[in-house]
């Protein structure tokens, strides 16, 4: 039963997308700690309502190196196996997916390689995306790798962006796939069938 680590920012609907999957036998996977940036975030509520151990890091005025170390040292502290970032908001620094190579899992709210990267996230993709007259989006989950939004795809899918859509709808249509697609993601991690050449990566369970 593999060990997983989510880090939060906000509400945690991607933590409670994995946790109901988990519950419902889909991955054979455990979330047995969640990270939090901030203090007060629902996701933490998310996590003792499910008797999910949590713990607040605080970002403070701390270095990227500083920070993510501290996040690195209560990882390997307890163990974990796999980490997914839903919603977390800080850039890690290289050295934490150098310590879990292919084991870091993100989820972004577009059709990545487009609109990633710093400094892009939240309603500023949706508004980029709709900026630039693009008839189709969507979500990315991809592997953690030095560079931001830059890793493997692991599992992506799209949508038709309407012609009434603001920010705010599209992200809550997003959400509807990010919910979907993450915890597949997690499955493929979790059974150890993601085979992976260069950028590219296969799965059967890509096409159940």
């Amino acid at each position: 039963m593999k060990r997983v680590a989510v880090l939060v920012s906000g509400g945690g609907s991607n933590l409670q997308a994995l946790i109901d999957a988990i519950n419902a036998g889909r991955i054979k996977a455990q979330i047995v700690l969640v990270i939090s940036n901030k203090l007060g975030v629902y996701a933490l509520e998310r996590a003792s309502r499910n008797g999910i151990p949590s713990v607040i890091i605080p970002t403070k005025d701390r270095l990227m190196e500083e920070y993510s170390r501290q996040i690195l040292e209560r990882l390997q502290r307890e163990q974990i196996d796999l980490i997914c970032l839903a919603g977390f908001t800080r850039i890690l620094s290289p050295e934490v997916a150098e310590a879990f190579p292919n084991r870091i899992l993100n989820i972004h709210p577009s059709l990545l390689p487009a609109f990633g990267g710093k400094g892009m996230y939240g309603l500023r993709v949706h508004q980029a995306v709709l900026e630039s007259g693009a008839k189709f989006t969507g979500a990315t989950v991809h592997l953690v790798t030095a560079n931001t939004d830059q890793g493997p795809i692991v599992c992506q899918d799209v949508l038709r962006i309407n012609d009434e859509d603001t920010p705010e709808t599209l992200a809550q249509r997003v959400l509807e796939i990010e919910h979907r697609i993450y915890p597949q993601a997690l499955k493929i991690l979790a059974e150890q069938s993601l085979e992976i050449k260069g950028f590219r990566t296969w799965s059967q369970e890509f096409y159940k």
